[in-house]
């Protein structure tokens, strides 16, 4: 039987109900909670003493459990008359002094101040059936019908699902009028196909002094039955509050089934109390075992901190092998955030336990033990070193964290986008027995840690380092011979910095459009200029037009290596702007006869790639592209003249290596230059 309207216009038709209720009979309709699960917050605002309008009863029993839990002053109404007609013939003998009525709230026959209570359980929402203007203008007439006959201190008790729109117009009317305003977060049972949350709303007449200015508003949500009410700033705060437990109480009824192994779902839980992220999930399920292959039901695996970004935890396929390799059917990977003390394992433990426990599959068995995993069994390692602001790049912080192979690495992270780190480097400590006395390049605080310049941690950074190969190796080995290079692009200043330390007299400049970098690369990442490196400030777009249209400008090399602040492209790095046709020009023109283009490339959209490397290939020569390996970044070779043929490249890069390896220098040995240029392809 078809018991819900068809549309949500029926919701506010007298004769919808009229209909609905001579078609269900006898049988109370309660799929907005049953009493049980309303009682204890219904009562913190019912009193056995207060009288109570109850608007829009239906046939619900909540009046009857109500009254017979002590609430004897009850009076329903409705604008069903088959309703209203059943309620009385029911209650006739067992509650005679309840009160039916047949009336619309819109039009209320009772005196001002009547009634300490106004309790209304769906009635609201099926008024507010869609926002046109009418309907809207129905609800307001409504609230002050309400807010009429409420004594001063009286409570308008709304039991809703709390659409938007709906809240939207409550909190805003009552708000408006001066009312607290509380909402609790029911635990109510999906029933009937619902699975959005009831909330009860709580609204308090007060009647404060005329032309009292400066009240404050006082907005409360409690995220469960048991919860302690947390205040909120703004209406907004409360609309946002109420839409993330509504889109958890989807998550919840989405987990209720096997997850389709190409999907992901993610939340985040938030610290009650400030509202800060505290835990980042993601929730992966297994394809089906095999035929009788063993697989565990459930586990939690807890990202160590610093290792968010790692391939396998910071990207899809990287999470689903995880989950294929720990042999669950459901993996619940947790991140946690910067900022916030965790204890250890079992404290996190403790923490999670109560909620991971609604996010299991429904095969789990009731009594099963869920496993807590890690790698290397601890929180991991990270220390906030430098907390900073650019106009440029917002707020950003410097690092120290305990890498896959538990070496420290220091991070820049830019905190508009946490799931990226801007740059890397890898640290040592101070060896022991070296006089005192502050370094050129010793970090702030004085501590033993020193960033090992030797090393680049960024698999893009060794690649375009490679790139040199592509030059003529006479040219960056000869005597008295320099490489001139121009670098877009700072961060920490790992690249420019190895390039100036192990490559023989190459002269590099860098520019920068954000002087904060500059700046924390120096104090931070242990980056030093002298008359071989330098750093100008200034837009990288503006510099190379204005060198290419004064001439006599010439580089062997130049380098993008510069992010993008627009999430919505799809491509990441560069800009935009840094690909276009007449920039690219500018940068043909300012390479020398045989220079050669490096970029820096990160582009998750297949057509925005593609016609990138066809502006790229309408410029240059030859394109040369080589992958990064379990990354999005792929760098690009761009030679203006004809460039040597793919099989001559591994030899150029063992031979590169060679001029490279500075007589008492470490060496970074994961930097293969010819293992690297194996891997290049034609674009």
């Amino acid at each position: 039987m078809e018991l819900l309207p068809r549309s949500s216009e029926e919701f506010s038709s007298a004769e919808y109900w009229e209909k609905f209720f001579t078609r269900r009979g006898d049988r109370a309709f309660e799929w907005y909670g049953e009493y049980a699960e309303l009682s204890a917050v219904l009562h913190k605002y019912l009193r056995a003493q207060d009288k109570v309008l109850v608007v829009g009863c239906g046939n619900s029993e909540l009046s009857e459990q109500l009254y017979d839990a002590g609430c004897a002053h009850l009076t329903n109404i409705d604008i069903s008359e088959t309703a209203i007609g059943r309620m009385k013939e029911r209650n006739a003998t067992k509650r005679p002094d309840m009160h039916f009525v047949l009336m619309d709230v819109l039009d209320l026959h009772f005196e001002d101040g009547s009634f300490q209570v106004a309790l209304d359980k769906g009635t609201l929402d099926a008024l507010a059936s869609d926002q046109r203007v009418e309907t809207m203008e129905r609800v307001e007439r409504m609230f002050g019908q309400l807010a009429r006959v409420l004594r001063v201190g009286g409570r308008y008790v709304c039991v809703s699902l709390a659409q938007e729109h709906v809240l939207q117009a409550l909190v805003g009317f009552f708000t408006r009028a001066g009312w607290p305003v509380r909402v609790h977060r029911m635990d109510s049972k999906a029933r009937d196909g619902f699975h959005l949350p009831v909330f009860v709303i709580v609204c308090t007449k007060f009647c404060w002094p005329k032309g009292a200015t400066g009240v404050t508003q006082v907005l409360e949500v409690c995220d469960s039955e048991a919860a302690p009410p947390r205040r909120l700033a703004t209406p907004e705060d409360l609309l946002a509050a109420v839409r993330q437990s509504q889109a958890y109480a989807l998550l919840r009824s989405k987990l209720g089934t096997r997850v389709d192994p190409g999907d992901e779902p993610a939340l985040q839980l938030c610290h009650a109390a400030s509202g800060q992220p505290r835990y980042s999930m993601h929730v992966v399920d297994s394809p089906p075992a095999g035929k009788g292959a063993r697989r565990g039901h459930f586990a939690v695996f807890i990202v160590p901190q610093g290792r968010e970004t790692d391939w396998l935890f910071g990207t899809a396929e990287g999470r689903s092998q995880l989950a294929r390799t720990a042999n669950f059917r459901r993996l619940l990977i947790v991140a946690l955030h910067r900022g916030q003390d965790y204890g250890d394992m079992r404290a996190v433990q403790v923490e999670l336990s109560a909620k991971v426990m609604e996010l299991a599959p429904p095969s789990m068995p009731s009594n099963q033990q869920v496993p807590f995993l890690s790698d290397g069994g601890d929180l991991g390692s990270r220390e906030v070193r430098h907390r900073g602001h650019s106009p440029l790049s917002g707020d950003f912080v410097v690092e120290d964290v305990r890498g896959e192979e538990g070496q420290l690495l220091r991070r820049l992270v830019f905190l508009s986008n946490t799931n990226v780190v801007q740059s890397e480097s890898r640290l040592a400590r101070r060896a022991a027995g070296r006089k005192k006395g502050k370094r050129k390049d010793a970090e702030p605080g004085g501590t033993s840690l020193l960033v090992d310049k030797s090393f680049l941690c960024c698999a893009h950074h060794r690649a375009m380092v490679a790139g040199l190969a592509l030059l003529d190796e006479g040219r960056v080995a000869a005597e008295g011979q320099s490489v001139s290079v121009l670098l877009v692009g700072l961060g920490g200043g790992g690249l420019p910095q190895f390039l100036h330390d192990y490559v023989p007299r190459a002269q590099v400049e860098v520019v920068e459009i954000d002087a904060a970098m500059a700046e924390v690369a120096s104090q931070w990442f242990g980056f030093q200029q002298d008359d071989r490196l330098t750093v100008t400030v200034a837009d990288g777009l503006e510099v190379i037009k204005r060198r290419a249209q004064e001439g006599g400008h010439s580089y062997d090399i130049v380098m993008f290596d510069v992010d993008s602040k627009e999430r919505t492209l799809g491509m990441s790095c560069p800009p935009a702007a840094f690909v276009e046709k007449p920039l690219l020009q500018c940068v043909w023109q300012l390479l020398a006869p045989r220079g050669i283009f490096v970029l820096n490339l990160v582009c998750r959209d297949p057509s925005l790639r593609g016609s990138v490397l066809a502006v790229l290939g309408d410029v240059f020569q030859k394109v040369l592209l080589r992958a990064i390996d379990e990354e999005v970044n792929e760098v690009l070779f761009c030679h203006k003249a004809e460039a040597r043929p793919l099989a001559e490249l591994p030899s150029a890069g063992h031979a590169l290596e060679r001029h490279l390896r500075t007589p008492g220098k470490p060496w970074d040995a994961s930097l293969s230059l010819a293992a690297l240029l194996d891997k290049v392809s034609l674009a």
